[in-house]
């Protein structure tokens, strides 16, 4: 009986070491099999069109192709949650929109995932900026000019957005909140038909990504008061900051990141930090990023977890003091 329980225990103890063994070896030899990047949003958006680039470029220096996949839905958060729920080997990565995520975090009811605890993050990617338009025949030229006609005209301003509980709208909203006006919302199905609105004088003011208005801009259908940026964008050179036209403190970006399950090991976040940064830095996808009107903003897993932390507080902030509702 003795006998047979030492022999029991030794195989025990033999079959934790190899389960440790194979474990550390596969962190080792990571990766071995094909990676999966999920985009949770349809094909040919920006986040889509980055997490193609960037899995291409990955593919060519990791050892093992990357393959994207779109899981659009309920603003992206049905192709986070799938994420949160994968297994935390390294093999299934999220290229996130984290401006997004941390909206949705507030905004939805069940947003079927918890950005900072379901999550290991690998590395920032990039931020796309916004700028604040006027129709032309608004009369104002500058942020503090949009203020005063807005403060003059309370309740008679209407800013367009690409939805209700969108970025554009929360940027609005910010405004407001900061700038003491009272700009009505009026939420679109997107961006373009806002756009059209805009550029028709149905609605007088519009956040928006750069790369959607800069084309009206330089054609003179929409007039920019300011960048929603820290700093003026190279992309609109010669238009100021929202936050130096006495706003101090304004910013909104939409945010890019790769991030991974939670309890990922940290040699496998190691790993695709340093290769996914390798990538970002590359000349053929800086262009790609540059063409859609991404600053690149590769770093560490450090630098993203702050992002992430920022991006929830100033939105959760941000939607308790207004009420903000996401859309029916």
């Amino acid at each position: 009986m003795l006998r047979r329980t030492l022999l029991i225990s030794a195989a025990a103890l033999i079959g934790a070491g190899v389960s440790a063994g194979t474990g550390a070896f596969a962190q080792e030899n990571y990766p071995t099999r094909p990676i999966t990047l999920v985009v949770p949003y349809a094909p040919g958006g920006a986040t889509d069109i980055i997490g193609r680039v960037v899995a291409e470029e990955v593919s060519n220096t990791i050892g093992q192709r990357v393959i994207v996949e779109n899981r659009p839905g309920a603003a992206g958060s049905l192709g986070a949650a799938a994420v949160s729920r994968a297994d935390p080997d390294g093999y299934t990565l999220l290229m996130g929109a984290l401006t997004s995520h941390s909206i949705n975090m507030s905004l939805q009811a069940k947003p079927g995932f918890d950005l900072k605890k379901n999550f290991a993050p690998i590395t920032l990617a990039g931020n796309v900026g916004l700028a604040l338009v006027v129709n032309p025949a608004v009369e104002a030229k500058s942020v503090q000019e949009l203020i005063a006609l807005a403060k003059a005209q309370p309740g008679k301003i209407t800013y367009a957005s690409a939805g209700a509980g969108s970025p554009q709208h929360l940027a609005g909203e910010m405004f407001n909140s900061m700038a003491g006006t009272k700009l009505v919302h009026a939420p679109y199905r997107g961006s373009g038909p806002a756009m059209t609105d805009m550029i028709g004088g149905h609605v007088q003011v519009m956040f928006d990504t750069i790369p959607s208005i800069l084309p009206h801009v330089q054609g003179g259908k929409l007039r920019a008061l300011g960048v929603t940026t820290q700093e003026p964008s190279e992309f609109m050179p010669g238009v100021p900051t929202v936050a130096s036209q006495g706003l101090d403190g304004f910013e909104v970006g939409s945010w890019f990141g790769v991030l991974a399950p939670a309890g990922t090991p940290e040699s496998i976040l190691t790993k695709l930090n340093q290769e996914i940064v390798k990538a970002l830095k590359a000349p053929k996808v800086i262009e790609a990023m540059r063409i859609q009107g991404v600053t690149p903003k590769p770093g560490t897993p450090e630098d993203a977890a702050r992002l992430i932390d920022s991006e929830m507080q100033k939105w959760s902030e941000l939607i308790k003091t207004t009420g903000v509702k996401a859309a029916e």
